[in-house]
């Protein structure tokens, strides 16, 4: 006779339900996936700002570059045809670059703030089209322009401007190569398309650093401008 104990053919039913450590397991997938999303986000905005220091020392190293060869500035120099090529258009030859740091037209007709790239492109300091007949200025990685100009945002001498930038990737190029502060020191930010974007001493509106108050929407575009 079997001692195993019989069973009935009911057997009772189990709750549904995540144990604790289930429920643990769970909490600490939730937490990778929203650790990871967040550093992946962290890590697109640093690669933004990087990409904006890059281009801002991009510009100035090619200034520099080509002023240390020919002791002229690009865009101002005034013997460009000797200097970059024949076809070179020249400049003032007064230090300044005139124009606005967006400025696009015909070589000859353009200010000298467009013949900059004809200059350092010709010269081989950048790259991009240079020819008798156009030398546009180039899109910074935000889809924005890239170019110098003189005074703008009430800086003195030339300075290297780049658009469309978001404004807490322009706080932070400020934090990174400044003071952390729109309105002092060598790096200002404007409104994009704010009339302080000029070759004037327009001083730039507040808009971090400071007591200025973190706008509502951080997403709006500026205009980065640093000193060269």
């Amino acid at each position: 006779m079997s001692n195993h104990p019989k069973f009935s053919g009911h057997q009772s039913g189990h709750q549904s339900g995540f144990t604790l450590v289930e429920l643990a397991i769970v909490l600490v997938i939730i937490g990778l996936i929203l650790g990871a999303v967040l550093k992946g986000q962290e890590m697109i905005e640093n690669g933004k700002v990087k990409s904006v220091i890059n281009d801002l020392r991009g510009v100035s190293t090619a200034y520099y570059a080509y002023q240390d060869r020919y002791k002229a500035i690009p865009g101002d120099d005034a013997a460009a045809a000797t200097h970059a090529s024949a076809i070179a258009v020249a400049g003032g030859g007064n230090g300044l670059i005139a124009g606005r740091f967006n400025d696009v037209a015909a070589p000859a007709t353009a200010t000298e703030s467009n013949n900059f790239w004809q200059h350092t492109r010709l010269a081989g300091f950048t790259t991009g089209e240079a020819t008798a007949t156009k030398a546009d200025p180039p899109n910074n990685s935000q889809g924005g322009v890239l170019g110098v100009e003189s005074g703008a945002f009430a800086i003195t001498g030339n300075v290297v401007c780049t658009s469309n930038i978001p404004w807490k990737t322009a706080q932070a190029v400020d934090i990174a190569l400044d003071d952390g502060n729109n309105i002092t020191g060598t790096i200002r930010t404007g409104l994009a398309g704010a009339a302080a974007v000029l070759p004037t001493a327009t001083a730039p509106t507040g808009i971090y650093g400071g007591a200025v108050a973190v706008p509502s929407d951080t997403d709006t575009l500026h205009t980065v401008c640093m000193k060269i």
